[in-house]
């Protein structure tokens, strides 16, 4: 029976305009044991300015490793999110954070296919999906990095499409990020889902969908950035950690919602259902 964790996506602090490590600190604070960081390609001026909490690849990966060993955290993964659909992007992006990942400890890394060019077919957007993956394949497979996908946009919204993206390219680095919000909002039905991917599953987007919400916006949307704290919605929890259980590792819950208050929410809610202290 895998092991549960219950980690954070840094994007909890997106509002309060605080960099990288105020965002580690404050996790560390709430008591989660495990951060979800977001990486970027180049220099962003408010993340460099320290109003924003992403992480530039041209940094030191050590200074991610230094704030985790600081605060008492781990890494779950490292939230990588590019257009598998894009090449020109996502290849040398995603051969960045898996050596990154690497360095600094993260054992994941998230993407998704992203939104499509305009002018190309669904046949070609998988011949280019097939192409960036492989690369990144050979890069993840000889340093043990694992590539989680996640339901997020067009050709992931279904569970047919999220495994076909899966078979494009056989390698055992390959796997699933599930995110719970992101299948319910684009109107499938989250646990059957779950129970399909979860001999996959490397990681788990702990989102939870508001009654509000849901009722805005499911069918209408793929994926939303973040959700309400864990209990709050639609999301039943309970039956979320029985299906994961059944996965083949340990899996972190990695919370992805949109304010500290919801965060300290969220960790309660989980940690009672877990019997956790």
């Amino acid at each position: 029976m895998a092991n549960i964790h219950i980690g954070i996506n840094l994007e909890f602090v997106r509002h309060d305009d605080k960099p990288f490590e105020w965002g580690v600190r404050k996790a560390a604070e709430l008591g989660y044991k495990f951060i979800e960081p977001m990486v970027h390609w180049g220099r962003e001026l408010l993340s460099e300015a320290g109003y924003f909490h992403s992480v530039s690849m041209l940094d030191d990966p050590l200074r991610i490793k230094r704030a985790c060993a600081e605060h008492k955290v781990r890494l779950s993964g490292l939230s990588a999110h590019c257009p598998l659909i894009k090449p020109e992007i996502s290849v040398e992006y995603l051969k960045q954070a898996i050596r990154f990942a690497a360095e600094c400890g993260a054992p994941v890394i998230n993407t998704d296919e992203g939104p499509k060019p305009a002018w190309t077919t669904a046949a070609e957007d998988h011949v280019l999906m097939r192409y960036t993956l492989m690369e990144a394949a050979k890069v993840a497979e000889p340093r043990g990095i694992l590539i989680g996908l996640e339901c997020h946009q067009q050709y992931s919204k279904t569970p047919a499409g999220l495994d076909k993206i899966w078979s494009l390219v056989k390698s055992p680095v390959i796997g699933i990020n599930f995110d719970t919000g992101n299948s319910y909002l684009a109107g499938e039905d989250p646990y059957p889902w779950l129970e399909r991917v979860v001999d996959r599953l490397v990681h788990l987007h702990a989102k939870d969908i508001s009654v509000q919400h849901s009722e805005a916006e499911r069918g209408k949307v793929t994926g939303t950035p973040v959700g309400c704290a864990c209990g709050d919605g639609v999301i039943d929890w309970e039956r979320v950690i029985k299906i994961c259980r059944k996965a083949k590792r340990d899996i972190v819950f990695s919370v992805e919602c949109g304010t500290v208050e919801q965060a300290e929410r969220s960790i309660k809610h989980l940690k009672k259902l877990l019997g956790k202290k």
